[in-house]
């Protein structure tokens, strides 16, 4: 997908939300959007998703587009099953397809208790995990995240920066916009802001590096590693076999599925995660849940 020169004003005469703007969104890319409160991030994102049209401009190009918006709708009349079914049907999925991974997805992110609750009986965190879910289960080959974070809990925000991580790692494209500017930081392939009605490149850093996973690992002696390791992945091959493998912890879970479903697999010998390192041959609830 590309923008060129888009624009986009809410009234005739009236002041411009976004002006001259330009981006390339290629495949498999994860983009950044920054800016201050009612700068225009959610505009360029209703944009991208195809829910808004430029008021000048054009938009080339249309990919499988998925989106989670700022402001959740939980008072529509379905519960979180039938919801989250109706969507995935809407994306084209087959009912017991939708079924399935609605399902999955909720178990994922640890909502999958409210399946039968209806919308607006669900707390705003579990609203928010519906919000995504709804969006994951379609495997888009474009997401548009619009703090999609905020609501979550802390097991379930770091489930989504892993299910991002998955999706790009496919060759699809994400792009999203959150106030914490740590927020995958390792992972961006490209950051912008914008300022003043137009969309910059946003040069600006977080403090704090981004946290890295270490995997070590074992295969047969002379094998190589895999193909379609994550991008970002340092890896380290000894001639027996044994392998160390630093991937951003958006990616981990990517790099954990990859060797295990390798033909042969890999042996998992531990994950080292920031601040903990966990030994053997099940190194991490992440390992044990892809080999069961």
């Amino acid at each position: 997908m590309r923008l060129t020169k888009v624009g986009r004003r809410y009234a005739p005469g009236g002041p411009w939300v976004l002006r001259g703007v330009d981006l390339d969104v290629p495949a498999g890319a994860l983009l950044r959007i920054s800016g201050a409160n009612g700068s225009g991030k959610s505009t360029l994102l209703r944009l991208l998703a195809g829910i808004d049209a430029p008021s000048e401009g054009r938009i080339h190009g249309r990919p499988r587009t998925a989106y989670v918006p700022e402001r959740f709708p939980s008072a529509l009349p379905f519960t979180a099953i039938g919801y989250l079914t109706h969507l995935g049907r809407v994306h084209g999925l087959r009912g017991p397809v939708a079924d399935a991974r609605a399902r999955a997805w909720l178990e994922r992110f640890g909502a999958d208790g409210h399946a039968g609750t209806q919308l607006r009986e669900l707390s705003k965190g579990t609203s928010q995990k519906v919000a995504v879910a709804q969006a994951l289960l379609a495997e888009p080959e474009l997401l548009i995240l619009d703090e999609a974070w905020t609501g979550l809990d802390t097991a379930a925000r770091a489930e989504l920066d892993l299910a991002v991580g998955e999706l790009t790692s496919t060759g699809a494209t994400a792009v999203y916009v959150d106030h914490d500017p740590r927020r995958l930081a390792g992972a961006v392939d490209a950051a912008y802001r914008v300022d003043g009605a137009a969309l910059v490149p946003d040069t600006a850093t977080s403090s704090e590096p981004a946290p890295q996973v270490t995997v070590l690992a074992r295969g047969r002696a002379g094998v190589s590693l895999p193909g379609g390791l994550p991008e970002g992945t340092h890896a380290e091959l000894d001639a027996a076999g044994s392998a160390r493998l630093t991937v951003p912890a958006a990616h981990s879970d990517t790099l954990l599925r990859t060797l295990l479903h390798a033909d042969p697999p890999w042996h998992i010998r531990a994950v080292r995660e920031p601040g903990r390192a966990v030994e053997g041959p099940q190194p991490s609830s992440a390992a044990q849940e892809l080999t069961s």
